[in-house]
């Protein structure tokens, strides 16, 4: 039985958009290529991705703790430089995109069409005018914070830690979502507190997303979205990315949290807003270059070994009875359709 809804899983997967909204590509290009390594796609990702039958990846800017404040800027600059030598390497592989045509275009010259975004604003410091920039640059959605404070916004942290008082976003934080969806760019409240949630909400006036985060209710890490939060990016017309990573899954301590406890989840989300509102914003992060040394709090890894493994989390929804139609929205067609009204 098994056997036939993975089958149909593939199946349905190889006539679907499938989409992955948070992915720290741009991270392992960059942290590859310092080490000489080169065509770091075609070597480490490309055989994964074809095999889970992607579309389309949102490769996030992600920078370290220990380069923060001095190194922001620059290595989120050499990021990008990362992705687009890469696409030039490799350009029969992947392709960068800044609309969702962009991405059609791509897919059909069968390459995987990749956004960019920025997983938090550090890199901008305080200066507003640096967005403009970024977007220049191609960036298209904006994590106002990672799990750390900056000029913007509070993070929140994976599990509670000893700190002050928490603040929600600063008159710069609410100057960057008004400057954002001026210039067509998608904010992101993954990784940021519950005050800060509560005034994008409150400040924004486009669809919002949650690119990688799951239901609190379920796994009580503070990273993880509490159900008045996920009513309030469904009202917003947003979607929630589902994150396989597993101390995000459950609070169990057991060592084979998996695809089945990753779909509850999915069931938690559509029993409170519907189907329109959930996708994947999977944040693999087992095979990413010392990734996980710079997060030494957090004990974890991915419920959803790689990319290739897709087919098992949508074998688990088809053998619950979720209907083709449901499936195709999570795999990316509710992505597609945020992506297209904020950014085209």
């Amino acid at each position: 039985m098994k056997d036939k809804f993975l089958e149909q899983a593939r199946e349905l997967i190889a006539g679907s958009f499938v989409m992955d909204a948070h992915f720290d590509l741009a991270l392992d290009m960059d942290d590859r290529r310092e080490m000489g390594q080169f065509r770091v796609y075609s070597d480490r990702h490309d055989d994964m991705i074809e095999a889970g039958g992607w579309n389309c990846l949102v490769s996030s800017l992600f920078i370290h703790s220990w380069q923060l404040p001095e190194m922001g800027l620059r290595k989120a600059l050499d990021q990008i430089s990362a992705l687009i030598s890469e696409e030039s390497e490799q350009p029969d592989k992947i392709a960068l995109c800044t609309c969702v045509s962009e991405v059609d275009a791509a897919n059909m010259a069968g390459k995987i069409g990749i956004f960019i975004s920025c997983e938090g604003v550090e890199p901008l410091g305080s200066d507003i005018g640096l967005l403009q920039v970024f977007y220049r640059l191609g960036v298209r959605a904006v994590g106002l914070a990672w799990s750390r404070r900056n000029y913007a916004a509070d993070g929140c942290s994976f599990k509670p830690v000893r700190g002050g008082t928490k603040g929600g976003l600063t008159t710069f934080g609410v100057e960057l979502i008004e400057e954002a969806e001026r210039l067509g760019m998608l904010i992101d409240v993954s990784h940021l507190n519950d005050e800060g949630v509560s005034d994008v909400a409150r400040y924004s006036r486009r669809p919002f997303i949650a690119s990688h985060s799951n239901c609190r209710s379920l796994a009580s890490s503070m990273r993880n979205l509490t159900d008045e939060q996920i009513k309030l990016v469904a009202d917003s017309g947003g979607v929630i990315g589902m994150n396989c990573c597993s101390a995000f899954v459950s609070d169990d301590a057991r060592g084979d949290i998996g695809a089945l406890d990753l779909s509850r989840h999915i069931d938690h989300i559509v029993s409170l807003v519907g189907d329109d509102f959930v996708g994947l914003g999977l944040d693999c992060c087992d095979r990413l270059a010392d990734f996980h040394a710079s997060l030494p709090n957090l004990e974890s890894y991915d419920t959803i070994r790689d990319h290739s493994h897709l087919p098992e989390l949508i074998a688990v929804l088809l053998e619950k009875g979720y209907s083709d139609d449901s499936v195709t929205k999570i795999l990316g067609k509710n992505f597609r359709r945020v992506y297209r009204e904020v950014i085209g």
